[in-house]
């Protein structure tokens, strides 16, 4: 019998070069509005992983890929651009025009706030101003001023106020508790779970908690 030669062997697999972290991005030529969105996105996703408290303009330059001179153009801190990239991205109710269906109305604004929760990187970067918010009045109120009354983002407030105007709710029971019970068991539950609720656990805040304290039966 005559031998064969063997095929050559294959090369054993050898490990390429390790992966190089997330690089910041190079700087690049961005003007107006495509720049001020780059930055805008950029500090939302540095909020979502440093929290408020640590943001540097060093670090919302590096993810933007833009140099620091061009924050300093426009604002002053990091909560500057903060604020205003909250109020760009916060969603907006819209109650339905004859102010006739209640629980809907509710339950669409809840789901907004539900929807804003859970999406990325805006419903972290909520949660971490809720958490800077409860230790800092003028962070607090500065969010109220600018990003919340100004978008008409109360949910659960702008619904009940709405139908009020219209003298569809009795406007007595229009109260703090009222407007702001369903958004903080959705937050509280969020924090409990890691996790947004359910829809039928939004669902069930509406039929059970809300609407009985309006004097409403769900059914």
């Amino acid at each position: 019998m005559t031998d064969r030669k063997r095929p050559p062997a294959a090369e054993p697999d050898t490990p390429g070069p390790p992966e190089a972290p997330d690089a910041p991005r190079k700087p690049t030529r961005r003007r107006g509005r495509e720049l001020v969105d780059a930055i805008h996105d950029a500090i939302l996703r540095e909020a979502a992983e440093t929290g408020v408290a640590r943001l540097t303009m060093e670090g919302i330059a590096r993810r933007a890929g833009t140099a620091k001179t061009s924050l300093y153009r426009r604002w002053s801190t990091p909560e500057d651009i903060l604020v205003e990239a909250l109020h760009s991205a916060y969603p907006q109710e819209e109650p339905s025009p004859g102010a006739d269906d209640l629980r809907g109305d509710l339950l669409a604004a809840l789901m907004l706030f539900h929807g804003l929760m859970g999406q990325e990187p805006l419903g972290p970067v909520m949660l971490a101003c809720v958490a800077e918010a409860a230790y800092r009045p003028d962070f607090n109120e500065r969010l109220w001023r600018e990003v919340y009354e100004p978008r008409g983002g109360r949910f659960t407030a702008t619904v009940l106020r709405y139908y009020a105007d219209r003298g569809k709710v009795d406007p007595a029971r229009v109260t703090p508790v009222t407007t702001d019970i369903g958004e903080a068991m959705m937050i509280k539950y969020t924090l409990d779970q890691r996790e947004p609720p359910s829809p039928d656990y939004v669902e069930r805040i509406v039929d059970e908690v809300i609407l009985p304290a309006l004097g409403r039966d769900p059914r």
